[in-house]
This record gives structure tokens, C-alpha cells and sequence, in this order.
């Protein structure tokens, strides 16, 4: 079995204003990165829509609403909806959102039927700050709830996990987890910084919820030892039937919106360990997910690096 890429160009078509950091260009940076010849041989996907039953099982109905309906038909008519001062919606935005949820959904499905061993979803706009009934950060659906979701609901899997080490804190994940204690969710992050959760006592209903935060400046040492003796040994103990990963690279040393001084090397790392539990509890089936990251040749080279291990591992 094989890597498996997953994308789709609508998900360059979720197009908010010029200078907003979560643009196309983030897209178009990952994928030229994974267009050399050592990622010859993934196996491509072109992503298929989320439908509205499988966004229900992460998000309450007047959201999916919202955002398909009132926001979408604003964005068609004026160019641009703001669902809140940092989450803009323009023409093609709710296209690009079903598209981002569905690619993740269709890996875990490849995965599941034995298509790929792992697989990466390169796709925007981003997902772990979108709660039940709200988007924010940036994220309109979330991303890899739907998928783990779906992944309960379609295949009969019980315990799912979900691991996010991009340097903002999952809060719509953990907001989507956090009550059901057959759902992990881990972190690593900066604190303090946006959205202002993921504090180290925020635990969920029965210790299914891991946050490491990290102070601003941490480097990949620190990044290392927080994975290392927090999120790893937790995983572990959790034994999960399968994993997800909220890849944001914006931890990265480079990266404006942060202050963590990570470099590719430590993605790769983190994609190694992931995957070393994954081969022991899952059966190799990791599925993960582009989240943040905006400078873009650090961004390129960083998801270069974890799909380089997701290839190795």
C-alpha cells in the first residue's frame, strides 16, 4: 500500500481578501512542493464534496445552514461574507469548504478499504477551529471531526484520535470532542495566543482531551519532549482504532503569526512517532490534514517533509 494525496481546485476557489494570510497561494505552495520527482509515486485523489449528512454529525444544522445558505448566497451577491472579523467568505468558499471535509472523509474511506496505508489532505480552507455551531479562526467546517465522524458512522469504528500539532490550539476539535470519551484529542501549541484556549487542565469528560501548550519562543526540543512525554504516552494509552492529524505548519520558525521556532525536521519527526503508533494500534491507518501555516516556503517545505515520512513510515 501507498501514501495518498487528496485535493481538489475548488479549494483554491475559498478566496478572501487581499492580504488576508489564509489565502490560495497556501495551497499552491504544498502542492508545488509535492509535485518533485520523490513524490512521484502517491496515489492522487481528486476530492469529493462533503454532503450535509456528514457535516451534521460534527456540526448543529443552523451552522451548516448558515454557512451554505446565508453566508454563501451574501458571498455570491456582495464578493465577500464575514462570518467574523478574521473568517470572510467569498463566491466559491462553500464549494472549497465541502471539498477540504470531503477529501478527508474520502481518505478515511481509501484507508479503511485498504487503497492507501495513509494518506494527506491537502485542503483549504482550514478546519480545527470550527466548532458545532460556530466558524472561526479562518475554518468554516471542521475538517477531521467530520472525518472521524464518518469514520464512527460509515465503518463501525469506536475509538478515534485525533492529534493537532499546528501552533494554534484545535478549540473547535476539542469543542467537537471533548463530551465523548471514545474521541481523543491532543495538542501541542503556543500559549498565550489566539483562540485563547488549550490550557493544560482542559481535559474533557474522562481524560480524552491532551493539551501541551507551549510558551512562545519553544523550539524544537521543547516541541520534542511536550510530544515526547504528554501527547505520545496519552495516544498510546488510548489505543485509538484510527488516527487523524491536524497538520498546521505555522509552528514553524519562519511562520509571522507565531512565535515557536520549529523547523521541518521536528514535522517529521512528530509524522514519524504518529505513525510508529498508528503501526501499533491501527493498522497503519493515518489520515492527515492541512490546517495552518503561512509562510510559504516554509509551509512547502514543512508539508514536503511530513508527507516525506508518512511515505517512510
Amino acid at each position: 500500500m501507498t501514501t495518498g494525496l487528496f485535493t481538489h481546485p475548488a479549494c483554491l476557489g475559498h478566496a478572501p481578501p487581499p492580504g488576508h494570510p489564509e489565502s490560495p497561494d497556501r495551497l499552491r505552495a504544498v502542492l508545488r512542493g509535492l509535485e518533485t520527482k520523490e513524490f512521484q509515486y502517491l496515489r492522487r485523489y481528486e476530492a469529493l464534496p462533503a454532503t450535509r449528512e456528514m457535516l451534521a454529525r460534527a456540526h448543529a444544522a443552523a451552522h451548516i445552514e448558515s454557512v451554505l445558505g446565508r453566508y454563501s448566497a451574501r458571498a455570491a451577491e456582495d464578493g465577500y461574507a464575514a462570518l467574523d472579523p478574521d473568517t470572510i467568505m467569498s463566491a466559491g468558499s462553500a464549494e472549497a469548504a465541502l471539498m477540504a471535509a470531503g477529501a478527508v472523509v474520502q481518505a478515511v474511506d481509501a484507508a479503511m478499504a485498504g487503497e492507501i496505508r495513509n494518506g494527506f489532505c491537502a485542503v483549504r480552507p482550514p478546519g480545527h477551529h470550527a466548532e458545532k455551531a460556530r466558524a472561526m479562526g479562518f475554518c468554516l467546517f471542521d475538517n477531521v471531526a467530520v472525518a472521524a465522524l464518518h469514520a464512527r458512522a460509515v465503518h463501525g469504528l469506536n475509538r478515534i484520535a485525533v492529534i493537532d500539532f499546528d501552533v494554534h490550539h484545535g478549540n473547535g476539535t476539542q469543542d467537537i470532542f471533548c463530551d465523548d470519551s471514545n474521541l481523543f484529542y491532543g495538542s501541542t501549541h503556543q500559549m498565550p495566543l489566539y483562540p485563547g484556549t488549550g490550557d493544560a487542565s482542559e481535559s474533557g469528560v474522562a481524560g480524552n482531551v491532551v493539551n501541551a501548550p507551549l510558551p512562545p519562543g519553544a523550539d524544537g526540543a521543547q516541541f520534542r519532549a511536550a510530544f515526547a512525554q504528554v501527547i505520545l504516552p496519552a495516544l498510546d494509552r488510548f489505543a485509538p482504532e484510527f488516527l487523524l492529524i491536524s497538520a498546521g505548519f505555522d509552528a514553524h520558525r519562519l511562520d509571522p503569526l507565531a512565535q515557536l521556532r520549529l523547523d521541518e525536521s521536528d514535522f517529521a519527526w512528530a509524522t514519524a512517532e504518529l505513525c510508529r503508533l498508528a503501526d501499533k494500534h491501527c493498522s497503519s491507518r493515518v489520515v492527515s490534514a492541512l490546517e495552518g501555516g503561512y509562510d510559504l516556503d516554509a509551509l512547502a517545505r514543512s508539508a514536503a517533509a511530513h508527507v516525506r515520512a508518512l511515505m517512510e513510515n
